[in-house]
């Protein structure tokens, strides 16, 4: 795209603005719709402006003009967006129009440029950032920089968690412009006179326009194959099929499979557009099959590569189908002909439901390709029981004795149906009004008490001035004051006169940038470096301040749960007894105990962080102490389709340990396990680590152009420390089957030596010793002998005896070139015996 140089209109007039801005537009090939003309021209008359337009009608360049008119006046503004990956595709996007020098990017945990005039954040990072500096509620005043905000994905308001942060900036920044953006808005009537009385700027509303490619609306009550089939042959792809859960988006293209879905010439095109790419994890396998096939999936629970390589094979037309969840509505490029949605119901969290008007609006909208499509296509397929009862009814034709044999299907038991009625009803409706959540925590407290000023008035305003009706705002005065007082007894706050002020510093971003931190430092005391656990332990705690991955917790619990049982059966409990005790047991949860009252003395000085949880579980620590690979961890928990959800994990524990964990308190052997874990993510999927290490070197690279096959990691030999724990790991995996003596996993992993052979030699080992020790000692690296080569390291893992004789060992090699091309340590055992 071509540049827009910000000086060419600094200090000019609203109407040079615009040409200049409209100029620009031509110059890249772009004319704009008359909704965005009617935008532009709004927001560089000085109006805020609410834009509730289709998917497909240009928001994102409507942002473009905000950020020229505010660049112009000599105003910051503040773009924002609900997810991390939304934020930096639009700062990237925005350095192609800007330049680097113009735009920044803040997010919880690091931040680029971030004095520049524009800045790309999520909609909490602005509204801390309006709690702390917002305008003084006696004076008027404010320390507040932000001349300006366009906030993306406005619905977000709405969002029974989150929808405050949201809120909050509208409500403390009456200085700024506001550019509120989303295809389904509602009915925006109050919001519009709100922000007009509070900024003292007329608001403008841009909505109801017609889409530039108009939507046809079909209720199919074929089975789902034929539909699919019709849509293929008359010209409707790509088509995205849209399921409520990531299990039946995988079955439906496992299904497809079968099907011809793409030409011969179109899966060569795939086959060699891919050929390159790593796909390393079991499910990427299972997705390399699929898209050459020209079949694709997406959803949440996928690793970032391969969700990446979807959306750009879609964004190439390469792809005829994707199976995927409804996922698609937020933000996500993948430009699409024909949405299909298998069901109008959904699972929300607590109970399944219908889908509201903007759930199914943000979902249909998706369809139609501007300057590729005509029209787009959105279908709702009749649920199975209709299906089936109308294909009968066919089959019968005009015989009454054959239909009255007809035994009609009826739908499963707590079904919640739907049909062509519910359809055509959600076509007509328009998104529901917007509605506030409002909250008031200890974190938002003390951002409004180190603002200064009138801490009083401007605590006032914010609980009696918001959106939410007078019964609601009666309940936040009631909860502010009970954290005030918590925090005055605490001595976090103190009253000096009439002033109230902190006696603490507060890091910027406190509440945001892994708020339980500060918690996790005073724990780290607790543990004594001495302690043979202390490296496992320190990651312990700061797994119990990360989310809690639940995919991989309910399987570890349902893993617990299941080897209960087998041991309560054994020792002949009874079935009641056996199920009251089962709900006791849970997923693995270390240091639960000690963590907890700690947390509790803690927390009586530093009342905010009750606002958050803290989590005790073990992730990191059960694959480091079950030495197994991701590939392996993933398959023991059977949570292949979740593998994203696993690693976002991880690589959000590297960050936490490499940020938290002061040099001082690094072992040796916690410095092994925190490069460990860095080198594990970044061989499964490298780009959930390059750009926060970049960002933290002042590094990243300002190019937003990326090829669909990404370059490989870095050698996972080059890193010979984190190559040694897994190294390491690799042959304590091996101790921990031996010490089980199952023979036929440890077969798998050495096929040369096979059962057999290890049958005799543990036969060998238990004539002579009891068992195999696996405790802290026996994985200690003074039991690994290792001989480093150019191109091979010669390794023996000497086992850990009750007699302390470690007279016994297994021997390998390890083959560094296929290590580096496999992404894990290839290790073959050579032999296992005395020494």
């Amino acid at each position: 795209m071509t540049a827009l140089d910000p000086s060419l209109v600094r200090g000019a007039d609203p109407d040079s603005v615009y040409l200049a801005f409209v100029e620009w537009a031509e110059s890249t090939g772009i004319s704009l719709y008359p909704a965005q003309d009617e935008a532009v021209i709004e927001i560089v008359s000085g109006k805020n402006l609410i834009l509730s337009t289709p998917t497909g009608t240009g928001k994102s360049l409507v942002a473009i003009g905000a950020h020229v008119a505010a660049l112009a006046d000599g105003r910051r503004t503040f773009y924002t967006a609900p997810i991390k990956a939304l934020v930096s595709e639009k700062f990237f996007a925005l350095v192609d129009v800007f330049g680097a020098e113009n735009v920044g990017m803040i997010t919880g945990d690091s931040s680029v440029n971030a004095d520049a005039p524009i800045i790309c954040c999520t909609a909490e990072i602005l509204a801390n950032r309006a709690l702390r500096e917002g305008a003084d509620a006696s004076t008027g005043l404010t320390a507040s920089d932000v001349g300006q905000v366009v906030m993306d994905e406005f619905h977000f308001y709405g969002d029974p968690d989150r929808g405050w942060a949201w809120q909050v900036p509208l409500l403390e920044l009456p200085q700024a412009q506001f550019v509120l953006m989303s295809a389904t808005l509602g009915d925006v009537t109050g919001l519009a006179a709100d922000l007009t009385r509070r900024t003292r700027r007329e608001t403008a509303v841009v909505t109801g326009v017609e889409r530039p490619v108009p939507l046809h609306f079909y209720y199919e009550t074929t089975p789902i194959h034929e539909t699919i089939d019709e849509l293929l042959t008359t010209g409707q792809a790509p088509v995205y099929i849209v399921h409520f859960s990531q299990a039946a988006a995988m079955e439906r293209a496992q299904a497809l499979a079968s099907a011809k879905v793409a030409t011969r010439e179109q899966r060569d095109a795939i086959a060699d557009l891919i050929g390159g790419f790593r796909f390393t994890t079991a499910f990427g396998k299972t997705l390399s099959r699929l898209l050459r096939l020209g079949i694709g999936v997406h959803h949440a629970g996928m690793l970032p590569k391969y969700r990446r390589l979807v959306e750009q094979l879609a964004q190439r037309g390469m792809l005829r189908v994707i199976c995927g969840t409804d996922t698609l509505g937020v933000g996500i490029n993948v430009p699409i002909r024909t949405v299909l949605l298998t069901a109008l119901t959904k699972f929300d969290g607590s109970r399944m439901r219908q889908l509201n008007a903007r759930e199914f609006h943000q979902i249909a909208g998706r369809a139609g390709r501007a300057g590729y499509d005509t029209a787009g296509t959105v279908v709702a397929q009749a649920p199975e029981h209709e299906t089936e009862n109308i294909a009968a009814i066919k089959k019968a034709g005009d015989d009454p004795k054959k239909k009255r044999k007809i035994i009609r299907k009826k739908a499963p038991d707590g079904f919640v149906s739907w049909g062509e009625p519910s359809f055509q009803k959600l076509i007509a409706a328009e998104p529901e009004t917007l509605t506030s959540h409002m909250q008031i925590t200890s974190a938002m407290m003390l951002n409004v008490i180190a603002r200064g000023g009138d801490v009083f008035a401007n605590m006032r305003s914010l609980v009696y001035d918001n959106h939410e009706s007078r019964a609601a705002q009666r309940l936040l005065a009631l909860r502010a004051l009970g954290i005030y007082r918590t925090l005055l007894q605490s001595g976090v706050v103190e009253r000096v006169g009439g002033a109230v002020r902190l006696t603490v510093d507060l890091q910027p971003d406190f509440a945001l940038n892994q708020p339980l931190s500060p918690f996790a430092l005073a724990a780290f005391e607790l543990l004594d470096p001495a302690d043979p656990t202390f490296a496992l332990d320190m990651i312990s705690i700061v797994e119990a301040t990360l989310d809690d991955p639940r995919a991989i917790l309910s399987q570890q619990e349902f893993q617990a749960r299941g080897e209960a049982v087998g041991a309560m059966k054994a020792e002949c409990i009874e079935y009641d007894e056996r199920m009251e005790l089962l709900e006791q047991i849970t997923y693995p949860k270390p240091l639960e105990e000690l963590l907890g009252a700690a947390f509790e003395t803690f927390s009586s000085s530093q009342p905010w962080i009750r606002d958050f949880e803290l989590r005790p579980k073990s992730v990191v620590r059960d694959m480091y102490e079950r030495a197994m690979s991701f590939g392996e961890y993933v398959a023991f928990y059977k949570v292949a389709r979740s593998e994203g959800v696993v690693l976002r994990y991880l690589s959000d524990a590297y960050r936490a340990a490499s940020q938290t964990i002061s040099e001082q308190l690094k072992t040796d052997e916690l410095r092994d396990l925190i490069e460990w874990l860095g080198e594990l993510v970044r061989q499964v999927d490298s780009s959930l680590l390059d750009e926060w290490e970049d960002l933290m070197a002042g590094s990243l690279s300002l190019s937003k152009d990326e090829p669909v096959v990404p370059p490989a990691p870095k050698r996972l030999t080059s890193n010979t420390r984190a190559f040694r724990v897994l190294v390491r790991n690799e042959m304590f995996r091996r101790v921990l089957l031996a010490a089980r003596e199952d023979a036929e996993s440890l077969a798998s992993l050495d096929a040369d030596l096979g059962a057999d052979g290890w049958n005799d030699a543990l036969d060998a080992y238990f004539a002579e010793h009891d068992e195999i020790l696996t405790g802290a000692d026996a994985r200690s690296p003074q039991l690994l002998l290792i001989e480093q080569g150019a191109q091979q390291w010669t390794v023996r893992q000497i086992l850990d005896d009750p007699a302390g004789d470690h007279d016994w060992g297994i021997s390998a090699t390890v083959d560094l070139a296929d290590s580096d091309e496999a992404g894990e340590a290839v290790v073959t055992v050579t032999g296992v015996g005395r020494l």
